[in-house]
């Protein structure tokens, strides 16, 4: 089966996959001035944007003990990782064609270090986000635990997305300008800016976003940092996640069987 090919593919080639994706962390901020501070600024100003917006602007409180800025960082640290594996990870195999053109490289890979890649970022600013929280009084608890749960659930969906949509966005521009055309909508029908647990939300709102795995992880991280919940209370949501995961890894091996060996004369 193909997907005991990729898995053998990523075994064997295990060492070259850290190397390419500290390669791709160095290539993303080399040239800049500032270089690896732009990890931090960029959301920072993102960020900082929105705070000013709904809190200054249009008053917008968070949760009782906890600001709306705490409330806004915990979900939006991981809404960048998943940014950034919607689009670039959807632009993995243009990106990176000399690896499929020139050599003899395995494909499933290249999605994968790119994601290996972004997670480090976001690790990065996890623990800010945990320095925050502290010198906001918020000390880490029992719940920050299950921060790497979530982290292995986002990175698994994320890369098997980034699979599919990179050989689909490799076949055709026309995918890859309708990913970027709704990058912006899933940010904003996702929860990540405001709270899809409140009570003023329409039921079948809450219904529709059961079934978005944007929606599970930004919630699942804000469990973790302010609404002291477990993943194992919301089995059911748990149980859609995982359906969806399985879903998305179908289709990405699909696609990754069907194209893999047109995309050396695509690109």
């Amino acid at each position: 089966m193909e997907i005991f090919k990729i898995i053998k593919e990523h075994i064997a080639w295990r060492h070259q996959i850290f190397k390419l994706a500290k390669a791709d962390i160095i290539k993303t901020y080399s040239g800049a001035a500032l270089g690896w501070s732009w990890a931090v600024i960029k959301p920072s100003v993102t960020i900082f944007v929105f705070w000013f917006a709904f809190s200054v602007g249009l008053r917008t409180r968070g949760p009782e003990g906890y600001s709306f800025f705490l409330w806004l960082i915990s979900g939006m640290v991981a809404w960048f990782y998943i940014s950034d594996m919607w689009n670039q990870g959807t632009g993995a195999m243009r990106k990176y064609s000399y690896l499929i053109t020139k050599m003899k490289f395995p494909i499933s890979t290249i999605p994968t270090f790119v994601s290996i890649s972004k997670l480090v970022i976001h690790l990065g600013l996890l623990a800010i986000t945990i320095v925050l929280f502290m010198l906001a009084g918020h000390m880490p608890d029992k719940y920050f635990m299950q921060l790497p749960f979530y982290m292995l659930l986002m990175f698994l969906m994320a890369t098997g997305w980034a699979l599919f949509a990179s050989v689909m966005a490799a076949m055709s521009k026309d995918f890859w300008n309708l990913v970027k055309a709704f990058s912006t909508a899933i940010f904003w029908l996702s929860g990540i800016m405001w709270d899809p647990y409140s009570p003023a939300i329409p039921y079948w709102v809450k219904n529709f976003l059961m079934f978005n795995p944007v929606t599970y992880i930004v919630c699942g991280y804000r469990d973790s940092f302010i609404y002291e919940r477990w993943f194992f209370e919301q089995p059911l949501l748990l149980a859609i996640f995982l359906g969806e995961m399985i879903i998305m890894w179908m289709f990405a091996i699909w696609a990754y069987k069907k194209l893999k060996e047109d995309l050396p004369d695509v690109l």
